[in-house]
């Protein structure tokens, strides 16, 4: 019975021992998941950044095209690029529907 009784008492500690395991891998999946979607929230607002940016640098680039009579061809190049894109945008979208 001795024997049997240390048995249980081996299995005890060994399942505590799971178990506290379990509880620590539960904290850490939280803690990471966690860290996953505030990853997620930082890369799409550094996204729409340089989406922003991105904007930003083509006006002033049409800009100074257009002030600068040698660069209009540059300018015109660069509107009709952006409109392309537009039509690729618009057709995506129908697309979707």
């Amino acid at each position: 019975m001795a024997d049997l009784s240390i048995i249980v008492s081996e299995i005890e500690v060994k399942l505590r021992k799971l178990l506290d395991e379990r509880n620590q891998l539960a904290i850490e999946n939280k803690r990471l998941a966690d860290q996953n979607e505030a990853l997620d929230k930082e890369n799409l607002a550094l996204r729409r950044s340089a989406m922003e940016l991105q904007d930003k640098i083509n006006k002033c680039t049409i800009v100074n095209a257009l002030d600068n009579e040698g660069e209009l061809e540059e300018g015109r190049r660069l509107i009709k690029e952006l409109v392309k894109e537009i039509d690729r945008c618009v057709s995506i979208l129908n697309s979707k529907e």
